[in-house]
């Protein structure tokens, strides 16, 4: 495998990894004792936003697996989107990955745009609210991150 596939099926791997630490945290009480922090604490948005990094990383593995290099640094999610999505609809790839792909990439400007319209706001709402609701949408996040970079990894070889 090219080192720079490796390099990105890895950094997958670490943000799959931190997406099921932080939800194991935000659910499990032992944890959150031994770490001290609050137990009504949450890290469910984190868990969307490792998600989505996961499969964007493996979705930028596969793309350089095949020799499609990405023109610059800037725009790389908007440049492995498309090129992602152009496999697809050559019937490349099947288009269930692009469906878990573009979930979770909503998810994760969804959350971008709720935390910059929140910013200011530092109420008890959003500190105990948001983060319980984020619990179903980081389950669905973090399941579709694991099915999409096990079929990278069918790909891969």
């Amino acid at each position: 495998m090219d080192s720079q596939v490796e390099i990105f099926i890895k950094r997958a791997d670490t943000e799959l990894l931190a997406a099921k630490s932080l939800k194991k945290l935000s659910e499990e009480a032992k944890y959150k004792e031994e770490l001290s922090i609050p137990k009504d604490t949450t890290f469910y948005s984190s868990v969307i936003s490792h998600s989505y990094y996961a499969i964007f990383y493996a979705a930028k593995a596969h793309l350089l697996s095949r020799n499609i290099l990405l023109k610059s640094k800037q725009g790389q999610h908007q440049q492995v989107y498309f090129k992602f999505r152009a496999l697809v609809q050559n019937g490349e790839i099947e288009k269930e990955l692009l469906r878990l792909y573009e979930e979770n990439k909503l998810k994760a400007e969804v959350l971008l745009d709720i935390l910059k319209s929140e910013k200011a706001k530092r109420t008890e709402f959003t500190y105990e609210t948001i983060p319980q609701a984020n619990k179903a949408p980081a389950e669905e996040s973090l399941n579709n991150a694991v099915i999409f970079i096990s079929h990278i990894r069918k790909f891969l070889g």
